[in-house]
């Protein structure tokens, strides 16, 4: 590693997401059962309101909190489904994406040395935008008995007297994950008898089956010391308009806010005037969501078929299906998988060591490709299972 790179940055291990990725690049007929993003394109009326914009000339930089009547729309929308006000002047910051706001609110609320509460498996960049921000990763484990879902008492028995933070990633990737209400309220009780905050990660709020999503700033006196993230990419299909958003107190709003235009000034214009159109779209976030249930039903019920375990997801589009069966580890699993049927899946290890056993497998896909994928899938049990 070159002098040059500070150590920080060469404490942060790469991604194990993208080593299956870059070798399915290389192969043919491969379904990929590992990338996070929907397979739908964005609505067509979005598509229309990006052209549209470009026509007009919408071309220039925004706010840096984003456009007025971007916020406006966001601040109705959360309003109409969580039934809590944010003020779009000052509460809410339109970032590039969860998470450039995940980077922005290490950086606007952490100290050197300030503990973040983790649960895992999650999401690759949580403990590296904590270790960005100078602070430090505390990572608790979750189970597969406990449906992956966090306790309040394995969060308390984590915390320190450095404790600033819980970062809650939930509906959960890459286990699918949903929290009860009743789990959040315990979490949230910790929160205030700490004095601490919860940053939670509800880019997947959209995505949940047969149960509802509580935002856990709603929880009784979570408002004030709550950062929700979220954002279009996965409930609306815009992975690459890069359009998300952060709901928080005013005060650290604009602590986001002067990170954010010093980095990046504002998110792509042309993407906010799509966003206000697409939170719109509500009957295409509907069809989308009923055809991942569809697809989580077939994914789900085929990969227990096979004998690999897998608890019911609740939410998100992935399955966590445990392999351990095959006498393999993870990463043996994914790499034979590829190389012999060529379906393409993530080790669980890559999202921490309580994923150590599983792969993460997205259905995102077709519902034929998903059904081919199981065929090859038992193709590779008969021999490996």
């Amino acid at each position: 590693m070159s002098k040059f790179v500070s150590e920080r940055v060469q404490a942060i291990p790469p991604s194990g997401i993208r080593k299956f990725f870059d070798i399915a690049a290389t192969m043919d007929d491969v379904i990929s059962l590992g990338i996070g993003e929907p397979d739908f394109t964005s609505p067509q009326p979005v598509i229309e309101a990006g052209i549209e914009a470009l026509r007009r000339g919408e071309t220039h930089y925004t706010s840096n909190n984003g456009l007025i009547e971007l916020r406006e729309s966001v601040a109705q929308y959360v309003s109409s489904l969580y039934h809590i006000d944010y003020n779009p002047e000052n509460e809410i910051l339109v970032s590039v994406g969860v998470s450039e706001a995940l980077y922005l609110v290490g950086g606007a609320t952490l100290n050197p040395g300030d503990e973040v509460i983790i649960p895992e498996p999650c999401f690759v960049s949580y403990a590296p935008e904590v270790m960005l921000a100078g602070g430090v990763p505390v990572m608790i484990p979750t189970y597969f008995e406990e449906d992956f879902q966090v306790t309040a008492q394995d969060i308390e028995k984590a915390i320190t007297n450095k404790t600033k933070a819980i970062l809650l990633g939930y509906p959960n990737n890459p286990t699918g994950a949903v929290l009860t209400r009743q789990r959040l309220l315990e979490i949230a009780a910790v929160a205030e008898k700490h004095d601490l905050l919860v940053i939670s990660d509800e880019i997947y709020d959209r995505l949940t089956y047969g149960i509802e999503h509580t935002n856990f700033a709603t929880l009784p006196n979570m408002r004030e010391r709550t950062v929700v993230l979220s954002g279009l990419s996965k409930s609306h299909a815009m992975t690459g308009w890069r359009i998300g958003f952060a709901l928080a107190p005013p005060e650290i709003v604009a602590g986001m806010r002067k990170i954010h235009q010093y980095s990046i000034m504002s998110a792509p214009t042309v993407s906010q005037y799509a966003a206000i159109e697409a939170l719109k779209q509500e009957d295409a976030v509907q069809e989308m969501r009923n055809e991942y249930d569809r697809r989580r039903k077939l994914l789900v019920g085929g990969l227990n078929e096979l004998g690999l375990d897998c608890f019911e997801p609740r939410g998100a589009f992935y399955a966590f299906p445990r392999i351990t069966v095959t006498g393999m580890d993870d990463n043996e699993f994914a790499e034979k998988l590829l190389m012999e049927e060529k379906v393409a899946v993530v080790p669980g290890s890559a999202f921490g060591k309580s994923g150590t056993g599983f792969v993460r497998a997205c259905y995102a896909t077709s519902y034929e490709e998903l059904e081919e994928a199981l065929e090859r899938l038992r193709n590779f049990m008969e021999r490996h299972g």
